[in-house]
This record gives C-alpha cells, sequence and structure tokens, in this order.
C-alpha cells in the first residue's frame, strides 16, 4: 500500500468520500511526470490521491459537467502541486475533443453514477428521501429534467425507461399511474414522484428489497443524463487517449455500467479472431488491453461500513499494451 494522502489534501468529512481509492491508485500506478485524466472529478478525492502520486511532476486534467464541483478543484489546484486544468463538459464528448487534438495520457479514471455531493443536496432533485424538485440533472443547463421526462413521455416510452434502466418489475403499473396522475396535475416534486410509484405496486413490494422508489429513480436519473450512452462513446475515447502502457480504470454501481465496461474490455483483450476451425490466424488480430484484474474489484466489508453508498461500487481496470 502506498503512502497515506498529505492532510492538505485529504477531502473533508462533508465531501464525497472517494470509493475503491487505493485500488484505484495500484491499479492507475501514476507515476512522477505523467499526465492522468480524472473524467468525473467530482469532489476531488480521487484527483487528490493521485495528484499526490505524481510528486509535483506531472499534469491532470479534471473534467465534469457540473458546474457545482468548479469550488473543488478550486482548492484542489491550490494544493494539489502539479499542472492542473479543469474541463467542463460531458466526459465522452471531452475525451473525444482531447483525443482528436492530440492529447495522450498514461491513467484515465471514470467513476460512473451520480455523486454524494448531488444526492446531498435536495435542490438537485436526484434522492427519492427528500421532497424536492424533481430535475435530476447533472449539468443544470440540460435541457430536459425529469419532471419534463415523466409529465411528457407516453406509457410505453416510461415503461421502457422503467424496465431497461431500473430493471423495475412493476414498470409497467408504474408508468400507468404516472400518466393517470398527471393527468389531474403535473409533477413537480420528488415527493409526488414517490407517493405515485408506493401506490402503483403490491403492498408486499413496499416493503421488500430497498425503498420501492429507488429502481424508478436510477432509470430517470440514467435517461435524464444519458449515462449509458455517454459511456458507450467514452470507453473508446478514453483507450485512445492512452499511450502504450498507459491505465484505465473505471467504477461502475450497477449491473448495467459494469456490463459495457466488461464487454468494452473483453473485445479488446481478444487476440486471434478466426474461425476456432481454422489451422493458423490469418486475421493478425492482436490483444490491444490487459486486464489488471481478472474479476472486478468490490469495496471490503470495512469501506462499506464506512461509506455505505459504496456497496455495490465494481472496479474494472485494465493496461493498454499496443
Amino acid at each position: 500500500m502506498r503512502s497515506m494522502l498529505p492532510n492538505v489534501l485529504q477531502p473533508s468529512a462533508t465531501d464525497h468520500v472517494p470509493v475503491l481509492a487505493e485500488v484505484v491508485r495500484e491499479s492507475l500506478a501514476v507515476q512522477p511526470g505523467e499526465t492522468v485524466i480524472d473524467a468525473t472529478f467530482g469532489a476531488g478525492g480521487h484527483s487528490a490521491l493521485l495528484a499526490a502520486d505524481l510528486r509535483g511532476k506531472g499534469k491532470l486534467i479534471a473534467i465534469d459537467r457540473d458546474p457545482s464541483v468548479r469550488p473543488y478543484f478550486e482548492r484542489f489546484q491550490r494544493h494539489a502541486g502539479v499542472q492542473a486544468r479543469f474541463l467542463r463538459g460531458q466526459f465522452d464528448i471531452v475525451l473525444e475533443q482531447l483525443a482528436s487534438n492530440g492529447v495522450r495520457a498514461d491513467a484515465v479514471l471514470l467513476d460512473l453514477g451520480v455523486s454524494s455531493m448531488q444526492l446531498d443536496r435536495p435542490e438537485r432533485g436526484f434522492s427519492y428521501a427528500t421532497d424536492a424538485p424533481l430535475d435530476m440533472r447533472m449539468d443544470p443547463s440540460a435541457n430536459r429534467s425529469a419532471a419534463d421526462l415523466v409529465n411528457e413521455a407516453d406509457e410505453k416510452e416510461l415503461t421502457t425507461i422503467f424496465r431497461r434502466y431500473g430493471e423495475e418489475r412493476y414498470a409497467r403499473q408504474i408508468a400507468r399511474a404516472i400518466v393517470r396522475r398527471r393527468r389531474e396535475q403535473p409533477f413537480e416534486r420528488t415527493g409526488d414522484l414517490v407517493e405515485t410509484i408506493r401506490a402503483a405496486i403490491p403492498a408486499p413490494a413496499r416493503f421488500g428489497d430497498g425503498h420501492p422508489a429507488k429502481r424508478v429513480f436510477q432509470a430517470l436519473r440514467i435517461a435524464v443524463n444519458e449515462e449509458l450512452g455517454a459511456l458507450e462513446s467514452a470507453l473508446p475515447a478514453a483507450f485512445e487517449l492512452l499511450r502504450p502502457g498507459g491505465r484505465l480504470a473505471v467504477i461502475s454501481f450497477h449491473s448495467l455500467e459494469d456490463r459495457i465496461v466488461k464487454r468494452f474490455l473483453r473485445e479488446r483483450e481478444r487476440g486471434c479472431t478466426c474461425p476456432p476451425d481454422f489451422p493458423v490466424c490469418i486475421c493478425g488480430h492482436e490483444p490491444e488491453l490487459r486486464a489488471i484484474q481478472r474479476r472486478p474489484v468490490k469495496p471490503s466489508a470495512a469501506e462499506v461500513a464506512a461509506n455505505p453508498r459504496a456497496g455495490s461500487a465494481r472496479l474494472r481496470a485494465a493496461i493498454k499494451v499496443r
């Protein structure tokens, strides 16, 4: 295990706690003089750790679509001791722009999903635990909020969203209840949506695994922020940015994200793609990545006890071999 982060760079107790922090450091193995990209900066917890490993020599590029993270970056920049730059935008778009401009990196981190600081600010509308405006936009300037989606999508589209992105068993019943309720009054608050979901599902399911609105809120957040599409685009862009020997680490928080990451890494780990009955290889295809861990890394019981939101985290990491 590497030395701990200097106190001046430790995130405060109220900030987002970086998940799988030491595994990220070990996987990315940042060395002095390298270029590091934190594509989901948030409150800067992971960036602070990685900047410490640069030991005053190197560059860190921070990306985030949420404008509220800028004060966190400014604090980070004051103490990081390395050249640091903040780029605001959706990570797939920014990564593609960097790659097209010839930027190359030695380590790229993607920490997916919603951050604790977004969940803990009721006015952002991400949480089903607090009554607040029904928003869920990671970029507040984006056109469509969760309220727009809930009030405008037809029953079929809502059912598809809840089933595909939330894996919600009662997707159709919930969509039908939403359409029926909005005829009387449009949805504006998270509390109204939670009540509608609760009333739409069978009584036993209201007391089952987790909050009854958890899966619907996840589905709406993914749809509003186009998270899975952004991830599909970001992975090849991140790969292109890496120099040979560069490392990529991705932390996901649900099976939909993890499947995309797993598929991407496995496709680029493959060598020969010729049919099995070919006597010799004629495709010439060689592996482009090598997995750092053969299986996804999960947080320890101690980390989950200290930070329950880390419970669903999974990290996959790989090295670019050519």
